[in-house]
């Protein structure tokens, strides 16, 4: 998977919640570097989790990006706005997957998962 978040202390949390999960994790803190690691990594990424606001490269953007080179990769956005305030912008679709901050690595694990299995 493929966690993408400008927040430092944040992107290491929760690297290090689902590396405990057993997930292997890939970490970039904007979207240019998560471009570049999808492109370069060997192995399989199945899941984009991404910030949706982030300086330059916004996370639905960056999930087109990173479409392009990983077909079939599922996304999972997560933000301090609520959805209701996203999807009124227009920055996400109504039947996106959004991952609300603050998170608990409870709620982090079961969104991971079910972003997984849809």
């Amino acid at each position: 998977m493929l966690v993408v978040e400008d927040n430092a202390p944040l992107r290491e949390a929760v690297r290090e919640t689902l590396g405990e999960l057993g997930y292997v994790v890939l970490i970039a803190g904007d979207g240019e570097s998560a471009i570049e690691t999808a492109a370069s990594h060997a192995g399989p990424i199945h899941l984009l989790l991404s910030d949706v606001v982030m300086p330059k490269l916004g996370g639905p953007g960056l999930a087109q990006r990173v479409a392009a080179l990983r077909p079939g990769i599922r996304v999972l956005y997560m933000s301090g706005y609520s959805n209701g305030v996203i999807s009124r912008h227009g920055v996400l679709g109504p039947d996106v997957l959004l991952l609300e901050k603050p998170f608990t690595g409870e709620r982090l694990a079961r969104a991971v998962r079910a972003a997984l299995d849809a």
